[in-house]
């Protein structure tokens, strides 16, 4: 594929509360051992990307971590290759990351270093497969300067939170708003553009002289009728994780088998960095039901329509319900959790008891494990 990719993944979101305060959301572990910006990776990967650059900035230290090598992603051995772009100081910038727009000119010397006609942008935070050379495609054959891969959501979603567009008989963008606070479409974006490079490098060097720094605010919906912005329909699964419902559901949706069967077994693989861990094992007195559970966890209790993620122990007579399990957590015996969400490495001391009623409750217990 003909084309660059660029991974924004330096943002932060109060709406996670405290599952951010650690980590960036593109670093959110999703399906027991996957990391949210894995899936944007691995499109990336099997679109035949191979020189892809990864825009890191906020609580990067987990990310950075996972990124510490391009072989779990197969790009470009030879040519191309993973970068991870954090902002620098320098003589002429003394800034962080001010926006989308100014992350990309902080980083204007790896496209016009690049060679390749076009360029990918995607964010790190969505769950979604997606060749993108079909978008590329289309893009062309629209003549477009600019393409927005577009979804349709049903109207019971927090629609809200997206920029949400219109688009002509042509598929044309007519109208974009950003977060309006009167619901304006149900068609919203995805944070996915395909835009030929030298294209993108004048607009953000424009950008940057006019002291704008929002690719959205000051690039989409600014020249929306001025340059040919056309959507791109994702007629599959496509889930943003930015928020703490959001994430719960979506961790929750692979549960379903329709879901595990597209992601894991239909199409094109999702890769992630392994682990050299061994399988979840299961004690005698264990139950589980519709959960997924991830290698390296001990099993003594009851799970039940969760998902444990890794090196996470459960303890005797534990009942663990509709709940999500971070990286190595500590759960001690008889304890209850239903309706949680359990911060990675929580001791949680035996006989406890967690629930979330009206909202998804996030647990952080970080006890000490020897002196339980």
């Amino acid at each position: 594929m003909k084309a660059i990719g660029m991974i924004l993944a330096g943002g932060n979101s109060k709406r996670m509360k405290e599952l951010s305060d650690n980590r960036a959301i593109a670093a959110m572990p999703v399906a027991g051992t996957f990391r949210s910006i894995d899936f944007a990776l691995s499109n990336m990967s099997n679109s035949h990307i191979q020189k892809v650059a990864v825009l890191t900035q906020y609580n990067a230290r987990s990310l950075n971590e996972h990124l510490n090598s391009s072989k779990w992603w197969d790009f470009g051995r030879k040519q191309g290759g993973l970068y991870v772009l954090t902002p620098t100081l320098t003589v002429n910038n003394s800034s962080w990351y001010r926006g989308t727009a100014d992350a990309l000119y902080q980083n204007i010397h790896f496209l016009k270093d690049s060679h390749e006609p076009y360029v990918v942008l995607a964010s790190g935070d969505g769950v979604y497969k997606l060749d993108y050379s079909k978008v590329l495609e289309y893009h062309i054959r629209k003549r477009a300067d600019i393409t927005v891969v577009c979804k349709e959501l049903p109207t019971s979603e927090e629609i809200g939170r997206f920029g949400q567009v219109r688009t002509d008989a042509d598929g044309r963008i007519t109208d974009f708003e950003e977060k309006p606070m009167v619901e304006a479409s149900t068609n919203v974006s995805c944070g996915i553009y395909v835009i030929r490079r030298r294209l993108l490098i004048e607009l953000i060097e424009r950008a940057a002289d006019e002291d704008r720094y929002d690719f959205v605010k000051d690039i989409l919906i600014r020249y929306k009728n001025l340059k040919r912005i056309y959507a791109y329909q994702l007629e599959t699964y496509w889930s943003n994780i930015s928020t703490v419902d959001a994430y719960y559901d979506t961790n929750m949706d692979f549960l379903k088998k329709e879901v595990r069967d597209y992601f894991f077994r239909e199409g094109d693989s999702v890769y992630s960095k392994s682990d050299d861990l061994p399988p979840a094992k299961y004690n005698p007195g264990a139950s589980v039901r519709n959960s997924m559970i991830a290698p390296g966890c001990i099993v003594n209790g009851s799970v039940e329509n969760s998902v444990v993620f890794k090196q996470s122990y459960i303890g005797n007579n534990c009942v663990i319900k509709n709940s999500i399990i971070l990286n190595d957590v500590y759960i001690g015996d008889n304890s209850v959790i239903e309706n949680c969400i359990v911060e990675s490495r929580s001791t949680i001391r035996a006989n406890s008891s967690y629930s979330g009623q009206d909202e998804h409750r996030i647990v952080v217990e970080k006890n000490e494990r020897y002196i339980l």
